[in-house]
């Protein structure tokens, strides 16, 4: 961990409801503090995406008790606008919604403005600066007039970082950043991460993919069935016997230079 300071997010005995009676989240406990890097690694179905959307307010959780607490940046309530220049998201659904016949500069900058594309927006000089500084860093400049919908995966999904990136948020939020990336988009897309990962921003990575955990991530989070049911160092986490547990198959841990692979194992 970069720096153990204020707690970017706080949550103690949450619980979400879906449709008035089904439990998303279950009494969910976390915090994690400005400047760390974490893995959220759990199956489909585990809750990890009702977690994203509890910290973009999309779910609320209970009324809270004396023993619940959910805090963003020390604070319970928060404007939904306002939580854009803290926390940076990008998800598949965004990359869906995106995918159209838009420029990735186009798409960078529709990042002041919570919107995909652009209309009459106001598009300051700073605003460019900006945008260019980003698409530069994630070094995509030699595709930012290429539409989105022929990019690739990989590609896009950088753009879409640069998105979320235009803000200086705090944290960037990851859901399942791997899916549909091939083997040579995977090691680009992996090296932006560890990229970032050295700057003031946090990762949070939330995955079914324990491949996808870059080395710098030093905290795993272990969820399942709406809980959170181990946490810790990624070495004493990523084990054979929390792994196969975890996704109820065999299998066996390997460790090569910073990642971690499953490998199934043979009886």
């Amino acid at each position: 961990m970069k720096n153990k300071g204020h707690p970017l997010l706080e949550f103690n005995n949450i619980i979400v409801l879906k449709e008035g009676h089904k439990k998303v989240l279950d009494s969910i406990s976390l915090k994690i503090y400005e400047g760390e890097n974490i893995a959220i690694l759990g199956p489909n179905g585990a809750g990890k995406s009702s977690l994203i959307k509890l910290i973009t307010r999309e779910y609320y959780p209970l009324t809270q008790t004396k023993e619940s607490i959910f805090k963003i940046w020390g604070q319970d309530r928060w404007d939904v606008f306002d939580l854009r220049s803290l926390l940076g998201i990008v998800s598949n659904d965004l990359q869906y919604t995106c995918a159209r016949n838009i420029t990735g500069m186009e798409t960078v900058l529709s990042g002041f403005f919570s919107s995909v594309g652009l209309f009459k927006e106001n598009i300051t000089s700073e605003m460019k600066r900006k945008a260019l500084e980003v698409i530069e860093f994630l070094e995509i400049e030699h595709l930012r007039d290429r539409m989105m919908i022929e990019m690739s995966s990989g590609e896009a999904k950088r753009f879409l970082i640069g998105r979320a990136l235009v803000h200086d948020p705090k944290a960037l939020i990851l859901d399942e950043p791997g899916n549909s990336l091939d083997l040579h988009a995977l090691y680009k897309f992996s090296n932006i991460l560890r990229k970032i990962s050295r700057t003031s921003i946090s990762i949070i990575l939330v995955t079914h993919n324990i491949s996808d955990i870059i080395p710098e991530i030093k905290r795993v989070i272990l969820m399942k069935d709406g809980r959170f049911y181990d946490e810790g160092p990624k070495a004493s986490i990523l084990t054979d016997h929390n792994i196969s547990k975890l996704f109820g198959a065999s299998v066996e841990i390997k460790e090569q230079d910073g990642y971690y692979y499953a490998l199934r194992k043979e009886h």
